[in-house]
């Protein structure tokens, strides 16, 4: 899957969990960055990513996120790209 396509699938996803239509995620964004991100937003968009994509995270690989661009590429790591 490429990057693209996970951008396009967490857009979904992000507007999604946090109720914005026009939310749309860049490789630089953190949970500072949207209103509404916070532990409890935190943990349903980790919940919403696994289900989506058919992966789990370790509690040692989230802990290392930095930002979505993170995201994305332990998302393609997981789905073995």
């Amino acid at each position: 899957m490429t990057s693209e396509e996970i951008y396009s699938q967490l857009t979904e996803i992000f507007q999604d969990v946090f109720d914005e239509p026009n939310l749309v995620p860049t490789a630089e964004m953190s949970a500072k960055d949207v209103d509404g991100w916070d532990s409890f937003n935190h943990i349903n968009l980790i919940l919403s990513v696994e289900q989506r994509f058919g992966i789990k995270f370790k509690t040692t690989e989230l802990e290392s996120l930095q930002n979505v661009g993170h995201l994305v590429s332990l998302i393609q790591s997981k789905l073995g790209n």
